[in-house]
């Protein structure tokens, strides 16, 4: 089950994206204020960002989902930047992020691309994200952080 992140979830969405911020898989930690901007952002105004929880059958939050809203002129209109995808070490390969990618294309069916990271050594990632239709860009990225 799917449920978005309203603006009374805060102490579990902090939670969870501290998790998510302390593996392997990101540069580094980000402050506390982060969280709270991007919280603020999508209960808000989800103009640019929405957040949902990944829950189980038993309505247990399993992790979380963090997209960022865009417009592309490549892709030919909005793109949807799965930011952040996170689901407890517990609770992985029982499909929940394939439950997710579902949710994804039905509720965003006006989006022309979808966009993720993942890291090269994250294999059962890189299979859900290939079996949902996901390759590969022959894109470098570059960043400037401000």
């Amino acid at each position: 089950m799917i449920t978005k992140v309203t603006s009374a979830d805060y102490e579990i969405y902090k939670n969870l994206v501290l998790e998510f911020y302390s593996t392997d898989v990101v540069l580094h930690p980000i402050p506390e204020s982060y969280i709270k901007n991007t919280f603020l952002e999508f209960t808000n105004r989800s103009d640019y960002a929405k957040a949902f929880f990944i829950k189980t059958k038993e309505n247990t939050i399993a992790g979380y989902a963090l997209l960022a809203i865009t417009f592309s002129q490549e892709a030919g209109g909005k793109t949807v930047w799965l930011e952040e995808l996170y689901i407890k070490p517990e609770f992985r390969s029982c499909g929940l992020g394939s439950e997710f990618f579902t949710f994804l294309a039905e509720t965003e069916k006006d989006c022309k691309r979808f966009r993720l990271e993942v890291e090269d050594y994250n294999k059962k990632a890189i299979e859900l994200y290939k079996r949902k239709g996901f390759s590969f860009l022959p894109y470098s990225q570059m960043i400037k952080e401000q």
